[in-house]
Parts: structure tokens; sequence; C-alpha cells
């Protein structure tokens, strides 16, 4: 298991592999002092490196460590953006089965990614590779504005920027010079959502639907935003089931086995389906504890079940509407000095709110920029779509966590 203890689920993850009778391996670059107690006694062994990044070394020395030990190896995982080609690399030398690394590439280029899916017949967004500032230009000249500006091998929204027209590529291009090279793409209108899956053997276990309030990209350029995502009870709906069919074209596709994937895609006013991207991985902001809270299941044990076994024994029938609501304080301050408007919320909904996790008061305020679940966050979880946006726009929009 390749960064065993980070981010914040990975000893979710950790955990469940060992409680299915794994002996797991852990690899990282964090010493072993640093591990949570939690991630410490599901691993039968660890290995701290130096630089885990570089790659072609980790290889070997993991290699001549496992050798050493003389330990059979069945599985090489990851669930961290970062480490997926790791992965991959590590699985060719070890010889055992999983994402190839041409595969992983697929997966971690953006470019390779939509090429394939091109290839497929599968809608992606109008798209150019481009490494200097003349390529960025006349990718977006092609195009025609409004494009979308993003790293290759990017994670999130990070680095991701908005074009409207020619004269704002000056500023963009200065924010991503530290980048080496990204995709231009054609800048899609509509709603977003995911399409998530547990896989075993090429086989769908398990399937969810989120659906982002607002997009991503517009909340990380307004820090007063509320971020929410919504794992929705119903993904059958015409308006879902598009893209639940994109997403099992794009698996195809790509020829994904087993493990995680987190995939975004748009649905257009006309009711197209488009691709966004996918990983091969598991979300991140708090998305899986969405999708176990809509069908009261556990999906890193389901995870860990189907990489063991193949299987997804649990019953997963969804049940619930989830919406996970993220926090950031306002204010100029650099502690969190009170927090309002919830407590009318909780006297009227509070049996619909199972989580609520926000930065106590006294406590220095996060970066929003690098943390997803920014100052805390909430969950509202009702049978009823209309009523759980509700709540949860109340709870975006009511309740201020303040830093002054």
């Amino acid at each position: 298991m390749i960064s065993p203890g980070f981010p914040a689920d990975m000893p979710l993850f950790t955990r469940a592999l060992a409680q299915f009778g794994a002996q797991v391996y852990g690899v990282s670059d964090q010493p072993p002092a640093g591990l949570d107690p939690e991630v410490a006694d599901a691993l039968t062994a660890y290995l701290p490196v130096a630089d885990l990044w570089d790659e072609d070394s980790t290889v070997e020395e993991v290699a001549q460590w496992l050798e050493e030990r003389r330990t059979p190896v069945d599985r090489v995982e990851c669930l961290w953006e970062p480490g997926v080609l790791l992965a991959a690399k590590l699985r060719e030398r070890l010889e055992v089965p999983g994402l190839t690394v041409d595969q992983a590439v697929a997966f971690r280029d953006k470019e390779t990614m939509k090429q394939v899916l091109d290839a497929a017949g599968i809608r992606t967004p109008h798209h150019y590779r481009a490494a200097t500032t003349s390529q960025v230009r006349d990718a977006a000249e092609r195009i025609g504005f409004p494009v979308i500006v993003k790293p290759i091998d990017g994670a999130g929204s990070a680095d991701t920027y908005t074009a409207h027209a020619s004269e704002d590529l000056d500023q963009i291009l200065d924010a991503i010079e530290h980048v080496p090279e990204v995709s231009v793409e054609e800048f899609i209108e509509g709603e977003e959502y995911t399409y998530d899956t547990v896989c075993a053997d090429g086989q769908v276990l398990f399937e969810n639907v989120a659906w982002y309030r607002p997009k991503p990209l517009v909340s990380r350029l307004n820090p007063w935003i509320s971020q929410t995502a919504i794992c929705l009870g119903d993904i059958a709906t015409p308006e879902i089931a598009v893209g639940v069919e994109l997403g099992r074209r794009v698996l195809v596709a790509l020829g994904f086995e087993s493990g995680f994937t987190h995939m975004e895609w748009f649905r257009t006013p006309s009711g197209e389906a488009v691709f966004g991207e996918i990983g091969a991985r598991s979300p991140g902001g708090r998305l899986t504890h969405g999708m176990n809270m809509t069908c009261d299941a556990d999906l890193f044990t389901g995870w860990a079940e189907a990489i063991c076994t193949s299987r997804l024994s649990q019953d997963t029938t969804k049940r619930y509407n989830a919406a996970l609501v993220f926090k950031r304080a306002q204010g100029a301050g650099t502690r969190i000095t009170r927090i309002e408007g919830l407590e009318p919320i909780l006297v009227e909904h509070g049996a619909h709110i199972p989580l609520i996790d926000l930065v106590p008061v006294g406590a220095p305020r996060r970066d929003w920029r690098k943390v997803v679940t920014g100052d805390g966050w909430m969950v509202v979880r009702h049978p009823d779509l209309t009523t759980t946006l509700h709540i949860a726009d109340r709870l975006a929009s009511e309740v201020r966590v303040i830093a002054d």
C-alpha cells in the first residue's frame, strides 16, 4: 500500500485491508513515528523512503526490501492521485496484476486520457496539449473562448482557470508558470457531476453519482462560497442515467479492472453527457463518507473486499441522498472566534444532519486553498432530494464560521 496514512481517508482503506486478512506492507515518505496508530497497527511492515516521488529509485528500493524479506506480493495499491503511476511501475517490476504503466498514464495524463476516449467515440471537450505560451494561445484560438486551462496531470481544480477572452490568458499564464504542461479545453456549460465506482475484475460492483453545487472551479475562485456535493439516492433518473452510461463506457475504454474510480462529467442544458476527467482512485472531499451514508454501507471495507476477494457482499441499496457542505471561515482573523446560524437549523432539521465537524472556536483557521474540507463540514441525509437540497442550502448560506 503506497502512502497508507495520507491523505485523510487512507488510514480507513489501510485498516480495511487488514480486517480482510491481508498482510499490508506500507511504503511512504512519512517517518514511522509519524504514522497514525490506526495505520501502524494495520501494517505488517513499513518502509519509509527518502523521496517517494523519485519513482525509479522507490521501485528498486521497495523491490529489494521485499526480496530481502522474502515477501510475495499479490497486489500493489495506491488511492492517492500522485502515486497512481508509481504504483503501476511497481506492479510491473513485481509482476502483479492491476493497472499497467500505459494504462496509468491514460488515467494521469489528461490529453492521453481524452485521446483514448475520442478513439472510442466518447464525447470529450475539444482539447489540446500545450507546453509553451504560444501553444496555449494557439489552442485557445482554435477551440474558441471560453476555454479551460489546467495541468496535464493535476488533481481536483488546482491550477485550473477559465479564460473568457484572449486578454484573460495573460494573468492565467503568469499563474501557471510553474506548471510544465497543460491541457487547453473547451468550456462545457452545464451541471457538473461525478461518477464513482468500486470494481472487481472489470465488473462494477458499486456506483455513485454526486452533484457539485456549484462547480468546484466556481467555488475555488470565490472563497465565500460553501461548496456542496450531493451523493444522489437515485441515479436511474434519465438526466443522471446518461452520465452513468457514459462512465461505464469510459471504464471499458480505459481497461479498468479492480479498485476505486472517480470520474467527473457534465450535463449540458440540452441533456448531453460530456466527459470531464477520471482518476484511478477513490474520490477526495469526503465523498466516500457521503456514499456510505446513502446506503448505510462501509465502502472502505467494500473496496478492500473487492480487492481481496473480487466481491462486495454488503447491501449497498441506496435509501438516502447525502449532501456534504464544506465551510470556509469569514473575516480577517487567524483563529475561529464564533460560529453563527447553526442552532436554528438544528432545532428544525437536526434529525437529518448526522454529522457536524466544524473547526472549534479558538482553533486556527485553515487554508481553504489547501484543504478541501476548509474549516469543517456537515452532512445532510434525507430520502427526498428536494428536502435534502433545502437543508443543505440553509447550512451553506446561514451558517457562518467567523475568524475576526
